[in-house]
């Protein structure tokens, strides 16, 4: 009946799972009375749970400096700059290939974005010197950050632990990933005075309220 389902339900936030769990197990409920039962009337009875906003956490310019200084391996470091610099998310950072720079036009082409769409992100001087750089040391034909296997390009838990690891090296409290450097470059640009559509593009947002979201702060 209902009430098991809302008993279910008070069960899962008992054991504080997280919101995206606790909405899964709506979904499957919804499918199972909606579809599999044909008990439509009783969907109003299951809500989705409501994750709370938080302000996402941005780092300072210092801080910034004081991560990447504790991170000892120069490729998973060289990822990190990038994301920082850029904006890119860990998995398409990681997945750059050598012709994705476009030193002439001063871009980076993200060919392998979220959804499989592409688009340009600007490059500055600083960055591009020290990507030709980076690439000298290894000077594989395909992939900017290649594993230890040269046809694979670097693993993104491999750049997540190095961020974990500088972060406790560095001696700094709040718990933030890899993804914290996205909302610091995001909120660099809007205190530089790049407008909200401009950056939407560059972050390869669909929604402009997930931009503004980014920069809450």
């Amino acid at each position: 009946t209902p009430e098991h389902v809302r008993q279910y339900q008070l069960h899962l936030l008992r054991r504080k799972v997280s919101w995206s769990t606790f909405n899964q197990s709506v979904c499957a409920l919804r499918f199972l009375y909606g579809t599999t039962l044909g008990r439509k009337e009783d969907l109003p009875r299951l809500p989705y749970g409501k994750k709370p906003k938080r302000i996402p956490v941005v780092l300072s310019r210092e801080e910034v400096l004081k991560l990447l200084q504790c991170v000892p391996s120069r490729k998973q470091r060289m990822v990190l700059t990038t994301m920082y610099a850029t904006g890119l998310r860990i998995g398409e950072a990681v997945r750059l290939g050598v012709t994705d720079i476009d030193s002439r036009r001063m871009t980076l082409l993200v060919s392998r974005g979220k959804g499989n769409k592409q688009r340009l992100v600007p490059l500055s001087q600083k960055l591009l010197t020290e990507l030709r750089l980076f690439w000298q040391t290894h000077r594989n034909p395909v992939w900017l950050f290649p594993s230890r296997q040269p046809d694979q390009h670097l693993g993104m838990s491999v750049v997540e632990r190095a961020c974990r690891w500088a972060r406790a090296r560095a001696g700094m409290k709040r718990r933030f990933n890899t993804h914290t450097l996205r909302h610091t470059f995001a909120t660099e640009l809007l205190e530089a005075g790049v407008d909200l559509f401009s950056i939407q593009k560059i972050l390869g947002h669909r929604s402009l309220s997930t931009t503004a979201n980014y920069t809450h702060v």
